[in-house]
């Protein structure tokens, strides 16, 4: 498997994934704990790619998302954006908006 194909099946295989130096526990930039905690604020489960434990992940990615930084996050196939895209969606309550109707059609599916 290429390093295109496993990010294309990580990203679909997660409804809500954030590629991120570090752990949600643990960050490892300032960016990814922010970002991580944003997302955690919406009280949803959700993915992570530690990119510093995976350097052809942490390679490949800014070319296949055409987003040269990290974090990304992406929901549902799609690249919502970085740690201020993140932080300010946070903010205006874009982003639980956006994770609850991911967390609705899940329990929707499961049912």
């Amino acid at each position: 498997m290429s390093v295109v194909d496993t990010i294309k099946e990580q990203i679909e295989s997660n409804d809500i994934l954030l590629y991120m130096k570090g752990t949600p526990r643990f960050p490892q930039c300032g960016f990814s704990s922010r970002a991580s905690e944003a997302i955690m604020s919406c009280g949803a489960r959700f993915a992570f790619v530690n990119i510093l434990e995976s350097p052809e992940i942490r390679a490949e990615m800014p070319k296949y998302a055409n987003w040269p930084t990290f974090p990304q996050l992406w929901i549902k196939g799609e690249l919502i954006g970085g740690c201020d895209i993140i932080a300010e969606m946070a903010a205006n309550g874009e982003l639980k908006e956006l994770i609850d109707t991911v967390v609705v059609e899940d329990d929707a599916a499961a049912e």
